[in-house]
C-alpha cells in the first residue's frame, strides 16, 4: 500500500511538472502584443476627452477587434509642433514600439510655421526611425484656410514630398479625413474631434494602420 501510494505520488509529480512544462512552453511561444507608438499633438493626447475616448485607445480596440494584438503607447502632447516632436522623440522611443505613427503638424499650420522648417523637423523624425528600423507610418495634415491658398498649398507639399521620398513608409494623407469641418464630429472649439469623430478617424484610419503593422518583424 505504502509503495502504491509512493509510486502515485511520483505519478502526480511527474503529470503536474509536465502540465507546468507545457504551459511555460506555450507562455514562451506566445507573440507579445506589438508596441505601436503614437507621436502626435493634442489629437492623439485625447485633449477634451476622456482617455478612453482619445485615438490611441480607440485604435488599440478596433485593431484587437480585428484580431490584432496591439498596445498602442500614447506619446501625444498637447499643442506639441513638429519641433517638439522631434526633440522628444528619444525619450518617447525610451518605450520601445515596434512600429511608429507619426501624427504632427496640425499646430504648425496654426501657428503659421514656415513649411520648410516642417518639412525638416519630420525629415528628422523619419531618419532617426529609418536609422532604428522602425516600420513607420506618416499622418499628412491640412493648414486651416485662413492662411491663404499658397500656404496651404506649401504646407500640404511638406507631407507628399516626405512620402516620396520615403516609399517605404505608409502614407496616410490626411489625419483629419472625413472629420475637419463636420460640426457634429467635434468640439465646440471645430479643432478636435469629439468621440464620435474619434470613432470615424478610426474607422478611415485602421487599413493604413494594418498596412503598418504588416511590416513589423516578428519578435
Amino acid at each position: 500500500m505504502v509503495a502504491r501510494l509512493g509510486r502515485r505520488r511520483l505519478l502526480g509529480r511527474g503529470a503536474a511538472g509536465f502540465v507546468l512544462c507545457l504551459n511555460g512552453m506555450a507562455l514562451a511561444q506566445a507573440p507579445r502584443p506589438v508596441r505601436l507608438l503614437m507621436l502626435g499633438d493634442s489629437i492623439t493626447a485625447a485633449y477634451g476627452l476622456a482617455r478612453g475616448e482619445g485615438l490611441p485607445a480607440k485604435l488599440e480596440a478596433a485593431l484587437r477587434a480585428k484580431g490584432h494584438e496591439v498596445t498602442v503607447i500614447d506619446a501625444g502632447v498637447s499643442g506639441d509642433t513638429t519641433a517638439g516632436g522631434r526633440a522628444r522623440l528619444d525619450w518617447a522611443l525610451a518605450e520601445r514600439p515596434d512600429a511608429v505613427i507619426v501624427a504632427l503638424g496640425g499646430n504648425d499650420g496654426l501657428r503659421g510655421i514656415e513649411p520648410r522648417n516642417s518639412y525638416s523637423n519630420l525629415k528628422g523624425i523619419l531618419d532617426a526611425l529609418k536609422a532604428r528600423n522602425l516600420p513607420t507610418l506618416l499622418a499628412g495634415m491640412l493648414a486651416p484656410p485662413n492662411l491663404g491658398a499658397d500656404y496651404g498649398r506649401e504646407f500640404a507639399e511638406v507631407f507628399q514630398t516626405l512620402a516620396r521620398e520615403n516609399p517605404d513608409i505608409v502614407f496616410y494623407p490626411f489625419l483629419l479625413e472625413g472629420v475637419a469641418g463636420e460640426a457634429e464630429l467635434n468640439q465646440p472649439d471645430r479643432i478636435h474631434p469629439n468621440p464620435r469623430g474619434v470613432d470615424e478617424m478610426v474607422r478611415r484610419m485602421v487599413p493604413a494602420v494594418e498596412t503598418l503593422l504588416s511590416k513589423v518583424r516578428p519578435a
